[in-house]
């Protein structure tokens, strides 16, 4: 399949493809797929571009996950309606190519934050998602220290509403060529530095299989530097299946072995015909 970008595919799915949503043949079950509950699973909003948000709530729900992931501000009261909360929540301003390492980016960054920060404390949402940037020619030290610059200076609005600033792992191996915060050990130094407990990171479990493997030692490491997961099957992130290389449900134990009580959201394509079948599917593989 072609790569497909997340941004690409979450602006075209927000600038309307209401048509299409009402036209999408649902198919769920209402049958339970969490039973032990152990790993607070989320489902990715952005995978689902033909099913309307409050179809994918409904379908969440009757699955017995506890919310969505990256929602816009709004979009965060949808959830609710279904006893959900969107776990990850988009602040604006700031994307994965254009982040904190440029300091001519942080006072839009700053201004969607001190706006959107208080309205998600409102909602519940427990995180905001943000991003390193791409290198474009920057040494690695230097886009660190920018990054904790700019973090230092927003840590105080999250801590006073009780959100979280995760910081994004992705690979620049395959979906996004030179990005920076590609390594833990880079992402680690950058929270260490700014040392709030309110400034963490989003490991994306796809994104670190491609550039680091060693995913168990890794997350077990490195625990209190982790607030929240991300899926995707290794290759293609698709459906965590057996024709992929991650061995989810050894994976969410040793999640579950450090304490987590974060989310693990689902973040794959799905490939087969009947996407929520997918998503059940991966439910009930992580439900450890």
């Amino acid at each position: 399949m072609p790569k497909i970008s997340r941004r690409r595919l979450f602006i075209k799915s927000a600038a309307g493809a209401a048509a299409a949503d009402l036209a999408w043949p649902l198919q769920q079950s209402t049958r339970l797929a969490v039973h032990k509950g152990r790993i607070h699973q989320s489902v990715a909003r952005w995978c689902y571009p033909k099913i309307q948000l409050r179809d994918l709530c409904r379908a969440a729900a009757d699955m017995g996950l506890r919310a969505v992931d990256l929602l816009p501000p709004e979009k965060w009261a949808v959830p609710r309606e279904f006893g959900l909360i969107c776990s990850m929540g988009y602040a604006g301003a700031n994307d994965i190519y254009n982040g904190l390492n440029r300091p001519e980016n942080l006072p839009a960054i700053e201004t969607a934050f001190r706006r959107n920060i208080p309205r998600a404390a409102r909602y519940g949402v427990p995180n905001f998602i943000c991003f390193s940037g791409a290198r474009k020619g920057m040494p690695d030290d230097q886009g660190a220290n920018h990054c904790i610059a700019a973090l230092n200076r927003l840590k105080r609005i999250a801590e006073d509403h009780g959100i979280t600033i995760c910081m994004e792992l992705l690979n620049s191996k395959i979906d996004h060529p030179d990005y920076m915060c590609d390594h833990v050990a880079w992402g680690v130094s950058v929270v260490r530095a700014v040392n709030s407990p309110h400034v963490k990171l989003l490991y994306d479990i796809y994104h670190m299989q491609i550039m680091e493997g060693d995913l168990i030692r890794t997350i077990q490491t490195n625990r209190e530097w982790f607030a929240h997961f991300h899926t995707g099957g290794v290759p293609g992130r698709h459906e965590l299946n057996g024709r992929q290389e991650v061995r989810w449900d050894g994976v969410m134990r040793g999640i579950l072995a450090t304490g987590f009580q974060g989310y693990v959201a689902h973040e794959f394509i799905p490939a087969g015909p009947d996407p929520l079948a997918s998503l059940r599917q991966a439910v009930e593989l992580c439900d450890v």
